[in-house]
């Protein structure tokens, strides 16, 4: 039950320390957290962006509604969807799991052939929208481990992505900003930090169905 307790000790800070600067080592755990992250196909169709700069981290406040903690944070993970979901990147996914796991060509190909005829069919709003349910994924999954590992943080829809791409240079890397995680450590003032949390009744959100 110790996870539960992990859980049950995370929520969404209103507040970090500003002087107090995650080490390295919990970096590079998000940054693991995030690969291994579950995506539809296994495609990955998602990047993150990390930020650790105080000057580019003050420049993101008006661009997330004044929500200072931007800048307070230790760093800010920025989940991002890849805008060309096409036939070659599907080829590259199917040519890495050929290197990684040395299945032929003969049993990957009927997949991939299907997985490319499939997406052909899509829109591209179609496209975009199951890239953003990808980076929902990856959000709930660095929650828990942020969770896991002590690191506070607060998940943010709250900004404007055409802002932070341009400002970031992300829309010339190919990218589109979808979410915003600040990760730190809470302020000791922060008065959120002692509030009980406010969920239904395990009876109400759980069906039990034998």
């Amino acid at each position: 039950m110790d996870s539960i307790k992990d859980l049950e000790w995370r929520y969404a800070v209103k507040k970090f320390d500003s002087e107090k600067i995650l080490p390295q080592e919990k970096i590079e755990c998000l940054k693991q957290a995030f690969n291994l992250t579950a995506t539809s196909y296994g495609l990955q169709p998602i990047i993150l962006a990390v930020i650790h700069n105080k000057e580019l981290q003050n420049k993101l406040v008006e661009h997330s509604y004044g929500q200072k903690q931007v800048v307070q944070a230790s760093h800010v993970l920025i989940i991002c969807i890849q805008n060309d979901i096409n036939e070659a990147y599907i080829n590259r996914y199917f040519e890495q799991v050929k290197k990684v796991r040395g299945t032929s060509s003969d049993i990957l190909d009927p997949f991939k052939n299907a997985l490319m005829a499939d997406f052909s069919r899509k829109e591209v709003r179609e496209i975009e929208q199951w890239s953003k349910n990808q980076a929902y994924l990856a959000l709930g999954n660095l929650l828990t481990v942020c969770a896991l590992e002590k690191i506070d943080s607060c998940p943010m829809e709250g900004f404007v992505p055409s802002a932070y791409d341009e400002l970031l240079g992300l829309k010339e890397k190919g990218l589109t900003s979808v979410l915003v995680l600040p990760v730190g450590y809470r302020a000791d003032d922060d008065m959120f930090s002692e509030l009980k949390k406010v969920r239904k009744n395990i009876e109400e959100s759980i069906i039990d169905i034998n």
